[in-house]
């Protein structure tokens, strides 16, 4: 009998199948389409097992599709531009695009060997010039339509790398690679006028039935809709031309609890103070240091810096409040003003307190005094409460309640109206470095802001640029910078921002539809492949990236790039949990870690001796060594075990540990599976009609349970039917023809997760074809309903006997039955039984 040698199966099948241009996605009327798409990668150098498990999920589906008739697409591509490549040039020399190539080049290597049914022929990366080349062409016509523009704006500036850095590269104030402090400076920065499809975006969601909930909620919360009031305060005194401060407030009911007004030090009223008082100037430049994120405010000391002006409150006007620069206010959202209510915001709290400013309550909980505070009293607006200095007098409100009363009476006393903003902001795609797509503007001094023509496109990135000044590296080239006005044919400049990363994958998955076109998008292969049917992919990306890519499907639809239909590009997604591993390190002389690979690591120590630290499992991360190499695990298992054991040890979206011991379970499960097709498919044995109908029964409710699993990403529920299939083939004394159709129906259904063992076994079983494209089982729903049912006997409790009846037998008879029986004859040894209760189908209590 032959041993199972994933290494050799492997490699036969997958050679078929590209023989066969199984996977290959050609637009077809006789077949519905499905289209299948996984967050494409990064590419950082090496995939884990994180990988694995991601492109897994999406493969299973994939194949499951094709086998019940789907025309499937299935495509690989990478999100190759970004920092990481620029900050490798730098580190260890190089250029980026040549470290870019060689990681994609190790990654694929790495995939092809899982026997992922992609469709190569459509692979791109961000950075090949042929995608974006069609990603600025995209931009000159969102442009056209008033969807890119050109503005000031305040940005996170390192002074030291002369780059604009995103909120998430500021770390503690300063930047993150070159530590140092970073300035907020206002700069001409490009935007995309995502702000404007605010209330379209949010209203969408609920459409999105096949989206996770939390997702949606996160969406939500980040597009940010809010009700409020916006009014002005009466400046007293103010400098020449302005007499008032422009207000947002979503708590217009605590307006009554105002101890000072805020302005932002980027205001315009700030600015005119700064010109004429270098106090404020120096306090200013001081506030510009901070970064620019919510969080990053939140935690810095609240700074502020009495202005001396002074405002009148709206509804008395003896009432006079100061005015402040303060540090934690943004021009960004709203008017960059604030009225500061401490008794009601931790933050104004804090100021009021660090200022020896009024503290005084609006409200208070329900039932209580007023009292002095010693933090801010913050309910959710939901909650009731007792207003003290509310808009509807002394009366327990709810806050939503409250605001809407204090909106109404606003309004009806001429202060303000009430408005609806939203958190969300345009999107601000400028970047000053290389590595990125060029943005296709031209500065003429002429023409001023014009885009490059279309026949111009690909603005290609020049090649010979150094890494070894700091700043944008376009910025100094001799040539690529020059060029002629598009318009007028002068001399001109290019524009040295490349786009935010962000932008790449916000269309990638509108260009696989068509990867070759000579414009964005095909519009016939468009309207045929979208929407993508699943998308899987980390719930990391559940805002930013799926909010963007959802904004440029409608920006592609107004541009004619997409179809209708697509203005929700996802029609499902789903959200994977990660693998994990245990983190290995030891300490060096000063006590800082160093961490180890899982490969270096038996018995929980070193080659040498030297007993690890074992820390518990955590995301699979190259910096803490935590990493599982699929190489490793296919070249010992082969990738059929790694496939199993990623989608069967938990559900899908939960994270999974990975172990070597699981592996190796994991291996020796297939190795018995074919084992048992191998003896089935030698079998001779004579049919049993009472065994073939049993093992019949079984292959037709595992054909039930394990579709339903797959069709709702229950693969670990499907794995553990297929388990119990697997015994049942095992056990069966069946007829050889039933064995065999058994087995070939266990390979089938087992295809999706382990294709290529799959593969070998329905060769051997005599299967038509490639298994991979053979049709997928259906159950006989007859085959479903069990002619016959075992109950047990539980006598006072604890299981005695069982007896097996018709399924359909009513409780009367069951109930003569098991008085019959001889093991609760000689419990009752004569006397009736106190109780006797029949669970149909399931169960019989006897109590004596």
């Amino acid at each position: 009998m032959s041993r199972y040698s994933a290494a050799e199966i492997e490699a036969k099948w997958q050679e078929a199948w590209s023989q066969a241009e199984l996977f290959k996605a050609v637009r077809s009327a006789d077949k519905p389409k499905y289209y299948v798409l996984e967050m494409f990668p990064y590419p950082s150098g090496r995939i884990h097992m994180g990988h694995v498990r991601n492109y897994t999920m999406g493969d299973v589906i994939a194949r499951y599709k094709l086998a019940t008739g789907h025309n499937v697409l299935h495509p690989m591509g990478w999100d190759a531009f970004g920092m990481p490549a620029e900050n490798a040039a730098m580190a260890i020399g190089g250029h980026p695009k040549d470290w870019t190539y060689s990681n994609i080049a190790d990654m694929r290597g790495q995939m092809k060997p899982l026997g992922l049914s992609i469709d190569w022929s459509r692979e791109f990366a961000t950075c090949d010039p042929e995608y974006y080349g069609q990603q600025q062409a995209l931009f000159i016509d969102f442009m056209d339509k008033g969807l890119a523009y050109r503005k000031n704006a305040v940005v996170n500036w390192d002074p030291v790398d002369m780059t604009v850095l995103a909120n998430e590269q500021v770390i503690d104030g300063k930047g993150w690679r070159s530590g140092a402090d970073v300035e907020r400076r206002e700069l001409t920065q490009w935007f995309f006028k995502i702000s404007d499809y605010s209330e379209e975006l949010l209203d969408a969601l609920d459409t999105l039935d096949n989206w996770p909930a939390k997702v949606k909620l996160m969406q939500a919360n980040w597009i940010g809709k809010s009700r409020g009031l916006q009014f002005a305060f009466g400046l007293i005194d103010g400098p020449h031309g302005t007499d008032r401060i422009e207000v947002y407030t979503t708590r217009p009911d605590t307006l009554m609890g105002a101890s000072f007004v805020g302005i932002s030090p980027d205001h315009p009223l700030a600015k005119q103070l700064e010109r004429d008082t270098p106090d404020v100037a120096e306090f200013c430049a001081l506030c510009r240091k901070g970064g620019t994120t919510a969080e990053a405010i939140e935690t810095a000391e609240k700074l502020g810096y009495d202005t001396g002006l002074r405002v009148r409150h709206p509804f008395d006007t003896a009432w006079e409040l100061p005015v402040y620069i303060a540090n934690f206010i943004l021009m960004d959202y709203g008017t960059g003003a604030i009225f500061g209510c401490p008794a009601h915001d931790q933050r104004d709290f804090d100021f009021a307190t660090k200022y020896d400013l009024p503290i005084n309550p609006v409200f208070i909980p329900t039932g209580a005094e007023e009292a002095p505070l010693t933090q801010a009293f913050t309910p959710l607006k939901s909650e009731t409460v007792h207003y003290v200095r509310g808009f509807a007098g002394e009366a327990a409100q709810t806050g939503d309640d409250a605001v809407a009363t204090a909106i109404d009476f606003c309004e009806s006393n001429g202060v303000g109206q009430g408005v609806t903003k939203f958190r969300l902001r345009d999107w601000g795609l400028s970047r000053q470095r290389y590595w990125g797509c060029p943005i296709p503007i031209v500065h003429c001094d002429t023409c001023g802001v014009v885009p490059e023509k279309k026949e111009n496109l690909p603005i290609e990135l020049p090649y010979d640029v150094t890494f070894d000044t700091p700043g944008n590296p376009l910025d100094r080239h001799p040539t690529w910078r020059n060029c002629s006005c598009p318009t007028c044919g002068e001399p001109a400049l290019r524009e040295t921002d490349t786009m935010d990363t962000f932008v790449d994958s916000s269309w990638y998955y509108a260009r696989f539809t068509a990867p070759h076109a000579s414009t964005p998008t095909d519009m016939a292969e468009a309207e045929y492949w979208m929407n993508v049917d699943q998308y899987i992919g980390g719930i990391e990306h559940a805002i930013l990236h799926l909010l963007y890519s959802r904004f440029f499907a409608r920006a592609m639809q107004i541009t004619g790039h997409l179809p209708p239909k697509a203005i929700e590009p996802f029609n499902a997604l789903f959200t994977q949990g990660m693998v994990t591993h245990e983190i290995y390190l030891t300490r060096d002389a000063a006590g800082r870690p160093v961490y180890h690979l899982p490969e270096d690591v038996t018995d929980g120590k070193l080659a040498d001796g030297t007993a690890v630290e074992i820390i518990p499992s955590a995301k699979m991360s190259k910096s803490k060594k935590n990493v599982v190499d699929p190489d490793q695990i296919i070249a010992q298992y082969g990738a059929d075990t790694a496939r199993w054991f990623v989608l069967s040890d938990s559900p899908p979206e939960r994270d999974v540990e990975w172990t070597a011991s699981g592996a190796e379970a994991a291996f020796k499960h297939l190795a018995r599976v074919h084992r048992i097709a191998t003896e089935a498919a030698s079998s001779d044995t004579a049919a049993n009609p009472t065994e073939d109908d049993a093992l019949l029964r079984a292959m037709h409710k595992a054909i039930h349970d394990v579709t339903g699993g797959v069709e709702s990403f229950g693969f670990n529920a499907s794995i553990a039917k297929l388990y119990a299939f697997t015994n049942a083939v095992a056990k069966s004394k069946a007829g050889a023809a039933t064995k065999q159709q058994a087995a070939k129906t266990l390979a089938q259904l087992m295809s999706p997760m382990t294709p290529h063992l799959s593969e070998e076994l329905w060769q051997l079983l005599g299967g038509d074809g490639l298994i991979a494209s053979a049709p997928w089982p259906q159950a006989d729903e007859a085959m479903l309903v069990d002619e016959t049912v075992t109950l047990p006997i539980q006598i006072n409790g604890k299981r005695r006997a069982e007896i097996s009846v018709p399924a359909d037998m009513p409780k009367e008879e069951v109930e003569k039955l098991v008085l019959a029986h001889d093991a609760v004859i000689r419990a009752l040894d004569g006397a009736q039984p106190k109780k006797l209760i029949v669970v149909p189908g399931r169960i019989v209590n006897v109590v004596v």
